[in-house]
């Protein structure tokens, strides 16, 4: 029997002791049994999403093993799928709350899997969660969401901090959940929490800070004022949430956590609109984003992220093949993105999305890498930042280091709804790296939560024809070609940046094997 609440094995009547992250790693495969996990999944569970030898799984699932009764022999229990990962047949019991559903029990449709406790950091960690909007309007959702990105934003550019990413805190939004499942699902100690109230010109924030580990309650706070100050009251919120945690931080370190988008706060509503939008990356959705974008520049043509996340736009319609007019859209978003660039040498998310968008629409890979690694470095929070560079170091050839950025963005934002877009850049790094099976495994996951992405579903044809898989390599072409029916091995070049000619030349021998014309 597994105790996940007291961190315990019992077996045969007897309490086994066993270490924290082989408990994890028991756990995790008890809860995906009779599925085959691959060590990817291992990291990203148990190990955080950091990178280990395979030593240290062979040696941890040796411990598992011994702890269950079973031997890498008779594998009775724990399975070794070649190429593939571990799967666990046998039956397990999982202590539970009183009326909590077993694990595996699948009798209630609304019902889903629980992800292990993930370890946390070694430095203060915390989430934000989304605030209760009391305007009474629902069209003021989107005001409330922006505070809270502001104010995650703002506790995210503290580099002592490790702070879950927006789209990962947002999965929670409009659910009734504990504190401490949070804070267990997110891996993280602190959760801040709050709501929203804007009457005409007045608006009132409040935020109450809560360690997850124990439900104590630190801090709570009211703040009031007009829409005049509103980045001073998000700043205010900042600066006692950070100073809950570390009393000793020093007044400088807040200071430079302070740092408003722009002053326009009708340029900030648009803005804020946009980027709602954003997020799902459906033609539909990008469509109606950019406009927003553009009338955010109209009202501040200073606003560096607008510029950025426009910029963005362009560049998504282009990897997707969205495009009706190539020569002007390319030329439309460089502009954009070298505009962002220049106004935001200082503003991370500007930085990451007109980089990112450069190295695509203009090729210039070096000069992309060197603004999302300056992003980074700005705030080493940021989820986008992290998982763009990786896109960019594997377009790069950098496979080592694009897997290393993009398991860094998986664990800040572990509930991201774009985990697609990590999910392709991590397909991409293993393809060029000729890990063909582990290509086609993220690439397939990337189509799973986004059919209509082009670069995923051209990966995950490449991938399983290399891999001698040509029944599901032509699948997937079929895909491709009704996404894209202009896509040819010969331009290949003219959609996505690849550096080096001999991963430019495995792409296009893989898609040629799964049926892409010349």
């Amino acid at each position: 029997m597994l105790d996940p609440a007291r961190r315990e094995l019992s077996h045969r009547g007897k309490v086994v002791p066993v270490g924290p992250q082989v408990f994890d790693l028991l756990l995790f495969l008890v809860r995906n049994r009779d599925r085959v996990v691959s060590k990817g999944d291992l990291l990203t569970a148990v190990w955080s999403g950091r990178i280990v030898s395979e030593s240290t799984i062979t040696s941890h699932i040796n411990a598992v093993r011994k702890a269950v009764g079973d031997t890498g022999e008779a594998q009775r229990l724990i399975r070794t799928v070649a190429r593939k990962g571990f799967r666990f047949v046998g039956e397990v019991e999982e202590a539970r709350p009183h009326g909590a559903s077993a694990v595996g029990d699948h009798s209630s449709s609304e019902s889903r899997e629980l992800p292990s406790a993930l370890v946390l950091p070694d430095k203060p960690s915390i989430t934000v969660l989304p605030f209760h909007n009391l305007s009474g309007d629902p069209d003021q959702e989107y005001f409330a969401d922006g505070v809270v990105e502001d104010i995650i934003a703002a506790l995210s550019r503290v580099r002592w901090l490790f702070v879950i990413a927006r789209n990962s805190s947002f999965t929670y939004k409009g659910r009734t959940v504990a504190v401490k499942e949070v804070g267990r699902e997110l891996g993280v100690r602190y959760v801040l929490e709050g709501s929203v109230r804007k009457t005409g010109n007045k608006v009132r924030i409040t935020g109450q800070l809560i360690d997850a580990t124990t439900g104590t309650h630190l801090w709570a706070e009211r703040f009031e004022g007009t829409l005049d100050d509103i980045f001073e009251l998000q700043d205010q919120v900042a600066e006692s949430v950070v100073g809950a945690i570390a009393p000793q931080l020093e007044r400088a370190e807040i200071e430079r956590a302070k740092r408003k988008p722009t002053e326009s706060l009708d340029a900030y509503d648009y803005y804020l609109r946009g980027t709602a939008r954003l997020h799902s990356g459906t033609r539909e959705s990008i469509e109606s984003a950019l406009p927003l974008f553009y009338r955010a520049i109209e009202l501040d043509p200073d606003f560096a992220s607008a510029y950025g996340m426009a910029a963005w736009c362009c560049f998504w319609r282009k990897v997707n093949g969205w495009m009706t007019d190539r020569p002007r859209e390319i030329a439309e978003g460089i502009r954009l993105a070298r505009r962002a660039v220049e106004l935001g040498r200082d503003d991370a998310v500007a930085l990451t999305r007109g980089g990112h968008a450069l190295g695509h629409l203009a090729g210039d890979l070096d000069g992309g890498i060197a603004l999302l690694d300056r992003a980074v470095l700005l705030n080493p929070n940021l989820a986008t930042a992290w998982f763009l560079g990786g896109f960019l170091r594997a377009l790069h050839g950098e496979t080592d280091a694009a897997s290393e950025h993009l398991a860094r963005a998986v664990r800040l934002s572990p509930l991201d709804p774009e985990m697609f877009r990590m999910q392709a850049g991590m397909a991409l790094a293993h393809f060029f790296a000729g890990r063909f099976d582990a290509a086609s495994a993220w690439a397939e996951k990337a189509v799973g939560n986004l059919p209509s992405f082009l670069a995923a579903v051209s990966l995950m044809a490449a991938s399983h024809a290399l891999a001698g898989r040509m029944d599901k390599a032509s699948e997937a072409m079929q895909r491709v070609r009704t996404l894209d029916p202009s896509l040819r091995v010969s331009n290949l070049n003219d959609w996505l940046p690849i550096h080096r000619p001999q991963d430019l030349a495995r792409f296009a021998e893989g898609l040629r094997l799964a049926g892409l014309p010349e």
